[in-house]
């Protein structure tokens, strides 16, 4: 009889997963154009919450407006320079597409040059000019970054001001009905903050160093339009393994091609000598600090965040693998350790 009734509530316990997760499946799928939004207001709960906590229960603020001002000032201190500098690029597509023809004429002068010099064969015309192709064809998708959407924008606020008025109940509902130890729910939110704080605070500093770096060099060499290089600079050095190389790289190229080589080997030099430094150091002291994320997390989490979510893919795709892995590790501490000891008592 008992076995009966444990399998009855096993089968009922089976359909009722099977159930939600289709429910789940659905919802996602009609609300996945919204999903951006909810990333960056989970981006912003996260960076925000203690002081929600702090000024709601701490300075007996009132939960709206200290949800407001903590909305204006993450409005004021994050999204408007990173609104401006997606603007200012965006403003210069063509000239952007304009460069990357440039480029390509520069690339096949300088490949020319050494093959003619060297008698050997670097790359073939066309192969040149596919790769410009896939250039041109990018930068728009690059320059169009997730935040430039204003109804994403609205959304994400929209969602924070929900997430920071309810906080603390939002999170005890979480501890209450994740189905996992306490410890392990605890381990979660601390991954999580973790790789947000060294995602959207850590990479995006060390962006902007580069960027300012780079553009007194650029300042300094005579580049064409600095600010606009200095705004490339700033998005490249955020991806993974190549970086800011993106931008002085293809810029020398123009150089050589223009008989300015003693500007392209200054730039090469300025390059990778101070810019490379800057990120190096920084990377090695600032985000080992924040979180020591192996670089293979790193560039595989960009990769597949890029596409999934755009511009956020910079923090949540990383986060997603980073994930992942934690899972894996708290799936082997709260089931299979668990049935290896109940194996062993058995045994016993």
């Amino acid at each position: 009889m008992s076995n009966n009734v444990i399998d009855q509530n096993r089968v009922r316990q089976f359909f009722f997963i099977v159930l939600i997760l289709l429910l789940g499946i659905l919802l996602s799928f009609q609300l996945y154009s919204f999903l951006p939004a909810m990333l960056g207001a989970i981006t912003l709960y996260i960076l925000m919450h203690r002081w929600m906590f702090y000024l709601t229960e701490k300075k007996k603020w009132r939960k709206g407006l200290a949800a407001l001002l903590l909305m204006f000032i993450s409005f004021i201190v994050i999204l408007l320079p990173v609104g401006l500098l997606v603007n200012m690029l965006s403003s210069k597509v063509s000239y952007a597409i304009q460069h990357s023809a440039e480029l390509t004429t520069a690339l096949k002068k300088v490949v020319t040059d050494i093959e003619t010099q060297y008698n050997i064969v670097i790359a073939s015309d066309e192969n040149i000019n596919k790769l410009g192709n896939a250039i041109a064809e990018s930068l728009p998708k690059i320059l169009g970054a997730t935040f430039n959407t204003l109804t994403t924008i609205f959304f994400m606020y929209f969602i924070l001001y929900f997430m920071l008025v309810n906080a603390r109940r939002m999170e005890d509902a979480l501890y209450e009905y994740i189905p996992l130890r306490d410890e392990n729910v605890s381990k979660i939110g601390k991954e999580i903050h973790t790789m947000v704080y060294s995602n959207a605070i850590g990479i995006p500093l060390i962006a902007f160093v580069q960027g300012v770096v780079g553009l007194i060099g650029y300042l300094i060499i005579g580049v064409k339009e600095p600010f606009f290089w200095f705004g490339v600079t700033c998005i490249a050095a955020m991806l993974p393994v190549v970086g800011a190389a993106l931008a002085y790289v293809p810029l020398s190229i123009i150089f050589f091609a223009n008989g300015q080589s003693g500007q392209g080997i200054a730039l090469l030099i300025f390059g990778f000598g101070i810019i490379g430094l800057v990120d190096n150091v920084l990377r090695f002291t600032l985000l080992k600090r924040m979180a020591n994320v192996h670089q293979l997390v790193t560039v595989f989490g960009v990769i597949i965040g890029l596409n999934l979510f755009g511009f956020l893919g910079l923090i949540f795709g990383p986060l997603l693998i980073s994930m992942f892995i934690l899972l894996l590790k708290i799936y082997t501490t709260e089931f299979v350790t668990k049935q290896r000891d109940i194996h062993k008592i058995m045994e016993n």
